[in-house]
């Protein structure tokens, strides 16, 4: 059985990352339409060895699409998803406007797979926050032995996660930093040429960022809603790939090479953490990568049944785009949908 796939958002970075990973997965598609806002008609965008033309959201006919993967944030998600949804095609939305609605899923495919059959109250999926996917794929498989109680996270965000236009900023603002011209930020509230940034998203009212919240919202949803979570988010100068210092509470014992042993058979997780030089993995290296890499395992001595360490992967693929195609694939493998073309 082959699917019509529709990418809302194709011109943006995950967009494309989307294209790329279907092609490289062999997603079985029929068809695969570029989808985009109406000043973006008409760009071609790359899948596989074809090209494809953007076509306008506003006078696209989502009624023959069975899946949309759609990435162009949360007011275009808010009011398209339901449109789209209605037309019988599911909706697996990369922004944050549906994460906490209570009958929509919010599904990382190596950590609760079995929640996606809640799909079908609004037909529509969420996938999680960038820096949540990650943490989530590392924290499961320890919970499912020693219950975790509370988690303590300090991320280390890299600015593709903000956009095309951080990307050209910190690029930008690199090379004015060379050729001693001045730098006036634009899309970050400070200069993020050879700095970090302790600020991701709109402020509330008890000092964390939107980001931080999203990570312990999203965490207590997919993980456990008694785990106890506070989180720092920090945009820094690498272009692909999220960290993140996690410092880990369990209810019952749980040594640092018993969470090594558990980690290398864990789904989407890979294990590099030698006590030398370069025996960990950094984001440079993460970027082009499917896995979620875990480093720097060690105790904690300050606390009883503590845990530190070390998780980075690359926030377009595991953080947005793979995780979209593989809960596309666990619709598919699980026959929770039928092509369209195949039942008319």
């Amino acid at each position: 059985m082959a699917y019509k796939i529709a990418i809302v958002g194709a011109t943006g970075n995950v967009g494309r990352e989307m294209l790329d990973i279907l092609d490289e997965r062999g997603f079985p598609a029929r068809e695969v339409v570029a989808v985009a806002s109406r000043r973006s008609q008409g760009i071609d965008v790359s899948f596989g060895d074809r090209t494809l033309t953007c076509q306008a959201i506003d006078h696209y006919d989502f009624s023959d699409v069975d899946i949309c993967l759609m990435s162009a944030g949360g007011d275009v998600a808010r009011e398209w998803a339901p449109k789209i949804a209605a037309k019988g095609c599911v909706v697996i939305d990369n922004s944050s406007a549906w994460r906490y609605d209570a009958d929509v899923p919010l599904i990382v495919p190596e950590v609760n797979a079995d929640a996606i059959v809640g799909f079908t109250r609004k037909n529509i999926i969420a996938n999680p926050n960038c820096s949540t996917a990650q943490l989530v794929v590392a924290l499961k498989p320890l919970h499912d032995v020693a219950r975790i109680k509370r988690v303590v996270v300090s991320t280390y965000q890299s600015v593709s996660g903000g956009g095309k236009e951080a990307m050209d900023e910190l690029f930008n603002q690199t090379r004015a930093v060379f050729v001693n011209d001045p730098i006036t930020p634009e899309k970050f509230t400070k200069r993020i040429a050879f700095n970090v940034i302790p600020h991701i998203d709109a402020f509330m009212e008890d000092g964390y960022t939107k980001e931080e919240w999203k990570v312990l919202a999203e965490t207590k949803k997919m993980l456990d809603p008694k785990i106890k979570v506070t989180c720092t988010a920090v945009r820094v100068p690498v272009f692909i790939g999220h960290s993140e210092s996690v410092n880990i509470e369990f209810e019952n014992p749980i040594s640092a090479e018993e969470a090594r042993d558990i980690l290398r058979e864990a789904p989407g997780v890979l294990v590099v953490d030698k006590h030398e030089d370069g025996g960990y993995v950094t984001p440079y290296e993460s970027a082009g990568e499917d896995a979620t890499y875990v480093s720097r395992i060690r105790e904690d001595a300050t606390i009883e049944n503590g845990l530190n360490m070390w998780v980075v992967a690359d926030n377009l693929r595991k953080g947005a785009a793979l995780n979209a195609v593989q809960i596309a694939e666990v619709l598919v493998n699980r026959g929770l949908i039928t092509p369209k073309k195949a039942a008319a």
